[in-house]
């Protein structure tokens, strides 16, 4: 039995765990830690998702030291997003020149991996982790290292290995398989909508090159569309639940249709040449650490095993980088890593650091999929109101984007735009032309709505109102809340009502 001390390991060498290593290692102390960085299998991995970086995640690697992490792996510089909608499209650029990164998964994960490998007091080691140990047998003690196995020789017989260590941290992406054993299941249910299908399009022309395309369907959800090299952009199509049993047929005769022409051909030929892949859609809040009645002690999750949002915004990997800045700095002052009531301290404060961040990014990637993913009648207003709130520019492109993009951490800001938006919506419902069917024969026309539809329209503007409250209110309320969310206790019931109140009087303001 082969056996390691460490001061820190980290279980998964993925985007949260080589940016966590190399954070920790810049920290100066009298005697540098020694950090274990664990990972089932150390070949490039093939994923689908974790190829587009916003500038605020390209800003949290130049505060880690990581920035080189982006070059010479053919990565393309984003200039922002293109937004496509029944044939008509609004340019989305990012502020002020800020420019995000379009890049292949696994090349710029080769490359964390290299810069943490090369940073001082790590080491990285490729073992399958089997388990975590803890201080006593029967599973309830706080954890001291974690259990694992590799394979080794020419027979490939397995060593058993185990590793000890002051703190563990569980960095192992958004299929973990310890974190209902660092905390209470109850805290910690992900919530699968729908699936991204992913592809990559040939040599495509993009409606605005160098931008992340948009597409909202009728009838499907939305697609989107990068470059995360030359002469190669990842597509990547929403399909909701239940999946179709014929994945090939579906993207062919319902999502390629109503994306722009300008893409038909290479998407044609990427479905029947190229290998589909999905990967769930998964929204995770996350939950206060430290708290023992619903983790553990001596340990920690970090990234996806923690916290998850829609990825059509992109911003899982900022959110992680943005972490691993933080934790660097707070643990910075820590003395003792076995200290727990130091260690609960470090942890509160980390859960409401990233706070503005974090939630931002969180509220607007479900809520956006919400709106472009609609088929109800109210949510399908929103995004229309949405699409043309874009349309206006200056400020209702300014705002959103810097929001998207990562650079404005802001959810009160979020708030007010999203509630702009509703409101614009109904502006749209009353002033707009609409197209409506005057004869069988005829095709549709633009029509205004007349003085006659106001009273029905003063109706849906409410429903539409309670919609977009629905849709954001429980998202603001997952940020917020720090305990279980399967929690009846009557005192946390004040709370909800005042995140209510205060909704209802920006509103009536």
């Amino acid at each position: 039995m082969h056996s390691s001390s460490y001061d820190v390991l980290i279980v998964g060498a993925g985007i949260a765990g080589c940016a966590l290593a190399h954070a920790l290692s810049t920290i100066p102390r009298e005697k540098p830690l020694r950090i274990g960085l664990l990972e089932r299998s150390l070949d490039e991995p093939d994923r689908i998702v974790g190829e587009l970086l916003q500038p605020g995640g390209v800003a949290a690697l130049e505060q880690l030291g990581l920035e080189s992490c982006v070059e010479n792996i053919d990565s393309i510089h984003l200039g922002g997003y293109c937004v496509v909608k029944d044939g008509g499209f609004v340019h989305i650029p990012y502020p002020n020149g800020h420019r995000g990164r379009g890049l292949h998964h696994g090349r710029f994960i080769m490359n964390l991996r290299a810069a943490a490998q090369r940073a001082k007091g790590v080491e990285v080691i490729e073992v399958t982790v089997n388990g975590l140990l803890q201080c006593d047998a029967k599973g309830t003690g706080r954890v001291i290292g974690v259990s694992g196995s590799r394979k080794v020789g020419q027979e490939k017989e397995v060593e058993k290995m185990e590793f000890y260590a002051d703190l563990v941290v569980i960095a192992d992406g958004c299929f973990s398989n310890f974190r209902t054993q660092v905390m209470d299941q109850r805290a910690l249910k992900p919530v699968t909508k729908s699936h991204f299908v992913g592809l990559i399009l040939k040599d495509v022309q993009l409606p605005i090159p160098q931008h992340g395309t948009v597409c909202l369907t009728a009838s499907n959800g939305p697609a989107l569309l990068y470059q995360i090299g030359t002469g190669e952009t990842r597509m990547l199509v929403d399909v909701r639940e239940p999946l179709p049993s014929d994945m090939k047929a579906h993207l062919l005769n319902s999502v390629i249709p109503e994306l722009p022409s300008c893409v038909h051909i290479a998407a044609l030929e990427a479905v029947k040449n190229d290998r589909l892949r999905r990967m769930p859609n998964s929204f995770l809040p996350a939950v206060k650490q430290g708290n023992p009645r619903f983790s553990k002690q001596g340990v920690i999750l970090v990234g996806d095993a923690w916290n998850m949002r829609h990825p059509l915004t992109g911003g899982g990997m900022t959110v992680a980088f943005s972490d691993a800045v933080i934790l660097r700095d707070l643990l910075r002052e820590v003395k003792d890593l076995k200290d727990w009531d130091e260690m609960k301290g470090v942890l509160d404060c980390w859960h409401w650091r990233r706070k503005p961040l974090a939630s931002t990014v969180n509220i607007l990637s479900v809520a956006l999929y919400d709106l472009f993913g609609a088929n109800e009648p109210e949510l399908a207003i929103l995004r229309t109101g949405c699409f043309k709130y874009f349309e206006l520019g200056g400020e209702c492109i300014n705002g959103p984007v810097s929001l998207l993009s990562a650079i404005t951490p802001s959810p009160t800001l979020l708030i007010y735009h999203f509630f702009a938006v509703a409101f614009y919506s109904i502006w749209v419902m009353f002033a707009h032309p609409r197209p409506v069917q005057l004869r069988k024969d005829n095709k549709p026309k633009l029509v205004a709505p007349s003085i006659v539809e106001y009273p029905y329209l003063a109706f849906k503007s409410i429903v539409v109102i309670w919609t977009a409250s629905v849709v954001v209110l429980p998202l603001i309320w997952s940020e917020i809340r720090w305990w279980s969310p399967e929690e009846k206790s009557l005192r946390h019931r004040p709370m909800l009502m005042l995140v209510g109140f205060l909704t209802l009087l920006y509103l009536l303001l």
